[in-house]
C-alpha cells in the first residue's frame, strides 16, 4: 500500500510539473517578440520594384531586430490600410493620405514611427508629351492621368491644389483616369493614352536617371507646392520594444556607411527622421476638402 500510494504520488507530482512547465513554455512564447514581422508597402510602384527595394532594408531590420522580415506585396492601397487594421503587418510604407486612413480604419491606433527627411517637403510633378500645354490652366479640355485614388502624390495633393487653381478635373478636363501607380501614369502619358498626368517627384527623379523616360519627349510642365508625404507606419498594438528597436534602426542609418548608403539610395532617402501624426493634419484637411475623407 504504502508503495503503491507513493508511486500514485510521484505520479501526480510529476504530471503537475509537465502541465506547469507547459504553461510556462506557452506563456514565455505569447510573452517573446514575434518571431515574424510582417511588412508591406503600398503599390505605388510595380511589385518587382518594390521588392528590390526592400530587399536590402529588410535584412537590415532582421539584423536589428532579431527577427525574420516578410515582405509582401499587396494588390492595392486599400489592402495594405485593412492589412494593418487587422493585424495582419506589423509594418507598412504609407503615403501621407493612406497613413490618414489608416488611423482612421484604427480608431487612431496607427502609429507613424519615421519619414525620410525628403518627406516634409514632398513634391509631384505635372507631366505632359504635348506641347501645346504649358501651365495648368492649359489642361482644360485635355485628358488627364492621376495615380491611385487613395495616391497622396500621385491623387489627393495634385487635385488639391488644382482645385486651388480653380481647375475641377471632373468638369474642366476631357476625361480623367486612374494608371494605378506613379510609373504608370508616366506610360499613359509617353504612350498618348493621356494628354497630361501628375505623379511623386521621387519617382519622376528616379526614372529620369534610371533612363526608363526621355524628359525630352514627356516633360514636367508644372511642381505643386510641398506637403508631408510618405511615412513607416506600425500597428498600435505591436510590441513597445520591437517599435523602439524599429524606430532605433532606421534613425541609425547612415549615408557615411556603404552599406546603410545602398539601402538608403534604393529608399532614395538622404536620412530618416522622426515623424508624428499631427504631422499628417494637413493631408487629412484636403482629404475632407476633396469629399474623400467623412
Amino acid at each position: 500500500m504504502t508503495t503503491s500510494f507513493a508511486r500514485r504520488t510521484a505520479l501526480r507530482g510529476f504530471a503537475v510539473a509537465v502541465m506547469a512547465a507547459s504553461s510556462l513554455a506557452a506563456f514565455s512564447a505569447h510573452a517573446d517578440t514575434p518571431a515574424v514581422l510582417r511588412v508591406s508597402a503600398i503599390p505605388d510602384e510595380a511589385p518587382t520594384e518594390l521588392q528590390r527595394k526592400f530587399k536590402p532594408l529588410g535584412e537590415y531590420l532582421s539584423q536589428a531586430t532579431g527577427m525574420k522580415v516578410v515582405f509582401t506585396p499587396v494588390s492595392d492601397y486599400a489592402a495594405v490600410v485593412e492589412s494593418l487594421a487587422t493585424k495582419k503587418l506589423d509594418l507598412a510604407w504609407l503615403g501621407g493620405f493612406t497613413y490618414v486612413q489608416a488611423k482612421i480604419r484604427t480608431n487612431g491606433t496607427a502609429i507613424p514611427i519615421v519619414q525620410r527627411a525628403e518627406d516634409a517637403v514632398f513634391t509631384s510633378k505635372f507631366i505632359t508629351a504635348d506641347p501645346a500645354i504649358k501651365t495648368l490652366a492649359d489642361l482644360k479640355g485635355k485628358t488627364f492621368a492621376f495615380g491611385s485614388p487613395s495616391s497622396t502624390s500621385g491623387s489627393l495633393m495634385p487635385r488639391f491644389f488644382l482645385q486651388q487653381d480653380g481647375l475641377n478635373p471632373e468638369k474642366d478636363f476631357k476625361t480623367v483616369a486612374y494608371s494605378g501607380a506613379h510609373d504608370a501614369t508616366v506610360a499613359f502619358v509617353a504612350a498618348g493614352k493621356a494628354d497630361a498626368g501628375v505623379l511623386n517627384t521621387s519617382v519622376w527623379d528616379k526614372l529620369v536617371e534610371t533612363k526608363k523616360v526621355d524628359p525630352s519627349k514627356v516633360r514636367v510642365f508644372a511642381t505643386t507646392p510641398t506637403y508631408f508625404d510618405y511615412n513607416w507606419t506600425v500597428r498600435g498594438d505591436l510590441d513597445p520594444v520591437i517599435v523602439k528597436k524599429l524606430t532605433a534602426a532606421f534613425l541609425a542609418l547612415d549615408p557615411t556607411n556603404p552599406e546603410h548608403k545602398a539601402i538608403m539610395d534604393l529608399q532614395r532617402a538622404s536620412k530618416f527622421v522622426a515623424t508624428e501624426s499631427k504631422n499628417y493634419d494637413g493631408i487629412e484637411a484636403a482629404g475632407k476638402s476633396a469629399g474623400l475623407l467623412k
